[in-house]
């Protein structure tokens, strides 16, 4: 199966991108732990919101072609699930 990534989900990596890069920027000029964590977390934040969405939607395009298939999705489900926690 082929997945499409959006343009959205490409930017929003690209942003993150950019954190990651502000990150270096506040350690190479020494500035407090407190200031590097606070923006490492918000990537943690920005990579948990880009994890859910795209399992959210490649979940929904595989659920779409396996009932129209007629095949259960219990399995999909489960799988998506395991997935995001395995994620944290």
């Amino acid at each position: 199966m082929n997945y499409n990534y959006t343009d959205q989900m490409k930017t929003r990596l690209r942003r993150i991108e950019g954190q990651i890069r502000g990150v270096l920027r506040l350690m190479e000029e020494g500035k407090s732990c407190k200031d590097v964590v606070s923006q490492l977390s918000a990537v943690r934040n920005a990579s948990d919101k880009a994890i859910a969405h795209i399992v959210a939607e490649n979940l929904q395009q595989c659920l779409l072609e396996e009932q129209a298939a007629g095949n259960n999705t219990d399995k999909l489900v489960k799988e998506a699930v395991e997935l995001l926690v395995r994620s944290r």
